[in-house]
């Protein structure tokens, strides 16, 4: 029986804890503990690895997305830290994979103004998530912005190794993605 990439994607998917936050307790107190948070939610690893492919095949400047999308991760890992929260933000973070994931799988490009500004926002809203998880200090922000930044180099790494030279594996990819966000996006609101 021969598989195909979108029926390995697709069990990989089916696969997914619903409950693969990053958001159930654990210290964040100093830098490990940022560095490490951004690996242990399925919503955060999905939406910074997308952000790191789609700026590599979408993108006219390859690190404009994965800075504007750290620059605002720590704005709203500040805020967050703060005590700044939005009433339904666990479910706009999880669809925020789901919109990263059809942004990848779109054979048309968004515009890239659009584009930037719904990483941005996305950014801010995980952002607010990891604040307000993780205790304040910039040992631990500085931790959170390295794993991130990790996690959109390894979409890239991903993008430039395999999806630029294989469209039907990008879309395939931002599909299963875009399936999985809508997983998370259900489980939060059970």
């Amino acid at each position: 029986m021969k598989l195909s990439l979108k029926k390995v994607l697709l069990a990989a998917v089916l696969c997914l804890p619903a409950t693969a936050f990053a958001h159930p307790g654990h210290g964040g107190h100093g830098f490990l503990d940022g560095f490490v948070h951004p690996f242990l939610g399925l919503d955060h690893l999905l939406a910074m690895a997308m952000v790191g492919a789609w700026s590599v095949l979408h993108g006219r400047r390859v690190w404009q997305a994965p800075a504007l999308f750290m620059a605002m991760l720590a704005m709203g890992a500040v805020a967050g830290q703060g005590g700044i929260t939005l009433p339904v933000l666990e479910p706009m973070v999880a669809a925020s994979v789901v919109l990263l994931g059809l942004m990848l799988a779109m054979p048309l490009r968004l515009n890239e103004t659009v584009a930037l500004g719904l990483i941005g926002g996305f950014a801010f809203c995980h952002g607010l998530a990891h604040g307000s998880e993780l205790s304040s200090g910039t040992n631990v922000l500085a931790g959170m912005l390295l794993g991130s930044a990790v996690l959109h180099g390894i979409g890239m790494l991903l993008a430039h190794s395999a999806l630029r030279q294989r469209q039907d594996w990008a879309r395939a990819l931002g599909q299963a993605v875009a399936w999985a966000g809508g997983a998370l996006v259900v489980s939060t609101l059970l």
